[in-house]
């Protein structure tokens, strides 16, 4: 809660500069809200910058209506800084697993919903594995073993690569735009035991993301 609002108080400029913008260029409204599962599945809305315009047909894909602001402040993550007050009121952590929609976690057998067992993150483990281009199933064991070796000197090396990655721009969008594999109860047997190569194949049907998801 200290470095988001010691975070916030820095980063006022920048926050003021991309707000006018996205006023300048798509109007009102300036934020995304939605509905996430956080700590032991209570729900609370996140906060991102708004980069998709309405829909101009019923239907029309999301990347369609991300606007060129919008695809700049994803690929910098800069949509992503609004959920610093999330953080600063206790619904997230700066490291955890990624909050995700109610509608993924009903699907989650019960070993899954142990990602459930902490504040979601700003960052997590599976974000610096790989990101997007990893699948659900994948994400959520490499969330899973998150859980089970977390320390304070893991989440500074999660910071780190956090940093790295956003400069590389690295696994920003899945392939096609898409999330592999929507998350589906599974028998416990067939969960590896150890944490998924990011270079793992195709896991299930593929899940679109919502404006600003690409955590």
């Amino acid at each position: 809660m200290v470095v988001a609002a010691t975070a916030l108080t820095l980063l006022v400029p920048l926050l003021m500069l991309i707000a006018v913008a996205i006023v300048v260029s798509m109007g009102p409204p300036l934020l995304f809200h939605q509905q996430r599962s956080g700590l032991d599945g209570r729900e609370f809305t996140i906060v991102k910058f708004r980069t998709m315009r309405p829909e101009r047909e019923p239907g029309e894909a999301d990347r369609d209506r991300t606007t060129r602001l919008g695809a700049l402040l994803r690929s910098l993550s800069l949509d992503e800084l609004p959920q610093l007050w999330n953080v600063l009121v206790g619904d997230m952590s700066l490291v955890g697993p990624r909050p995700t929609l109610p509608e993924q976690v009903v699907h989650y057998d019960a070993r899954q919903r142990r990602r459930l067992r902490v504040r979601p993150g700003l960052t997590g483990y599976a974000q610096v594995m790989g990101r997007n281009r990893l699948s659900w199933p994948e994400r959520i064991e490499l969330d899973l073993w998150y859980l089970d070796h977390r320390s304070l000197v893991l989440d500074l090396r999660i910071v780190g690569r956090t940093l790295v990655a956003l400069v590389r721009r690295e696994g920003i969008y899945g392939a096609g735009g898409v999330n592999r594999g929507f998350p589906a109860p599974v028998p416990s047997d067939d969960i590896p035991a150890t944490p998924p190569s990011a270079a793992a194949g195709p896991v299930g049907q593929g899940q679109s993301d919502p404006d600003g998801a690409v955590s």
